[in-house]
């Protein structure tokens, strides 16, 4: 049996395992921009204090006062500022929080004077009070780790959920995997009978008791056909023998029962290879000794005549006499007779041609028979090969075409139906020339 490509189970840990980092990334994304936002909230708020009071002494007094923060100044002019937040601030003067150099860090807040007197502004450099920033390395490895041990816990999950759900199912398939026409085992019907998994296995086990049941009653009746139908023939074969060896035949008897008895021949051959047909085992398509592909023609000819029997057709055959197939005769001659047979019927008038193409490198060649004056719809060559597809005006059950493409299936052999400037052409493709021609 061919290995899945991708299992089930390695796919549910993949996706578990994503799932949970994916989670403990954006968990860990929150509770950095938590702590983040909590300090800068801290700041925020002193810094709100400290101003409300540097402005009740104002009002007070008139003047600023030294803030009570050690960490806390207060700047008349931007022109004061420190040279790391001055520049950022007259770049960007909407902003309450700037990043210095050397790990200074500034937060600042306007300190609105009243008329006529200028703003001033609040800053306090919090590099010292930062909380977050000094263990961020610690508070990262505690998530990595974290995030890590979710991972594994998810993989751990993944699996003992894949042990439980897609062991029977890869269970199941494997045994699915290993049956064959020769090989129906009987599966176990899983512990748990009432999941989805059961009842697949329920409908495989149901299904493969059918086909068991099939094949048995299609082994029977090959086998019973086999002997019901050779048995006769036989007998008409082996009478007709004795009937020939008796004295005071005429001539016209003589003839009639050697084409019975040839015809009864043929017959028994033709049973034997659409019996074949039924069966599973592929045959070999070099089975005996090459055959003459003219004289059989011309046997076939013979008993189709009875279809031209009133009609103005004219019949070209061109087929070297040296031409031989290897496959079996009885093969060549049901798709002779069904081919021929069918150019003859549907002809009312006109040419049917019969001949040999090889290609220019003549490793390639091909039967033809071509029929005039009936030819076959556009929409219908597709499905012309279908049991029971007729074409209108067709006296048959239509299943002639549906073996001929079964033949041609099982000994490897090209077949095409065309329409040609209405008439019909059936193209054998007996290639490579050495499978089928000689």
């Amino acid at each position: 049996m061919k290995r899945p490509r991708r299992r089930m189970r390695n796919r549910l840990m993949i996706a578990f395992g994503g799932f949970a980092v994916l989670v403990a990334g954006v968990f860990g994304l929150y509770a950095m921009v938590f702590m983040y936002a909590t300090e800068d909230a801290f700041f925020d708020a002193a810094l709100r204090q400290e101003a409300a009071a540097l402005m009740r002494a104002r009002r007070h007094d008139g003047r600023w006062e030294t803030p009570r923060s050690p960490y806390m100044k207060v700047y008349t002019s931007v022109a004061q500022f420190p040279d790391d937040l001055r520049s950022p601030y007259q770049d960007e003067p909407w902003r309450h929080e700037y990043a210095g150099r050397d790990g200074r860090h500034y937060h600042l807040k306007t300190l609105q004077a009243s008329a006529p007197a200028a703003n001033a502004w609040l800053v306090a450099e919090v590099s010292q009070q930062l909380v977050v920033r000094p263990m961020r390395d610690r508070i990262l490895q505690l998530l990595a780790w974290s995030a890590v041990a979710v991972f594994a816990l998810a993989l751990l999950i993944a699996y003992w959920l894949a042990r439980r759900t897609a062991a029977p199912l890869a269970r199941l398939a494997a045994q699915v995997g290993s049956i064959t026409p020769q090989h129906l085992p009987v599966l176990p019907i899983p512990e748990r009978a009432d999941d989805e998994v059961g009842l697949v296995a329920q409908g495989v086990a149901e299904l493969i008791d059918r086909i068991r049941t099939f094949i048995e009653r299609e082994q029977e009746f090959t086998r019973d056909a086999s002997h019901e139908l050779r048995t006769p023939l036989a007998v008409i074969v082996s009478t007709s023998e004795r009937l020939l060896d008796e004295p005071g035949l005429s001539p016209a008897g003589r003839q009639h029962l050697m084409h019975l008895r040839q015809s009864a021949s043929q017959l028994e051959q033709t049973v034997g290879t659409l019996l074949s047909l039924a069966r599973e085992s592929q045959e070999s398509a070099r089975t005996g000794d090459p055959v003459a592909v003219l004289p059989l023609l011309e046997r076939v000819i013979l008993d189709q005549a009875v279809l031209l029997e009133g009609k103005p057709i004219e019949l070209d055959v061109q087929v070297p006499p040296d031409i031989r197939s290897v496959l079996p005769e009885s093969v060549l001659h049901i798709l002779l007779s069904n081919l021929i047979g069918n150019a003859f019927a549907h002809t009312e008038a006109g040419v049917v041609r019969i001949w040999i193409e090889h290609t220019q490198s003549r490793d390639r060649a091909s039967f033809n028979i071509v029929n005039s004056g009936h030819a076959i719809e556009p929409d219908l060559l597709a499905t012309l090969h279908r049991p029971f597809q007729r074409r209108e005006g067709s006296a048959g059950l239509g299943l002639g075409l549906a073996i001929v493409r079964r033949l041609c299936e099982r000994y490897r052999i090209g077949l095409r139906i065309q329409a040609e400037d209405g008439d019909t052409r059936v193209e054998l493709g007996l290639a490579p020339r050495g499978d089928h021609v000689t």
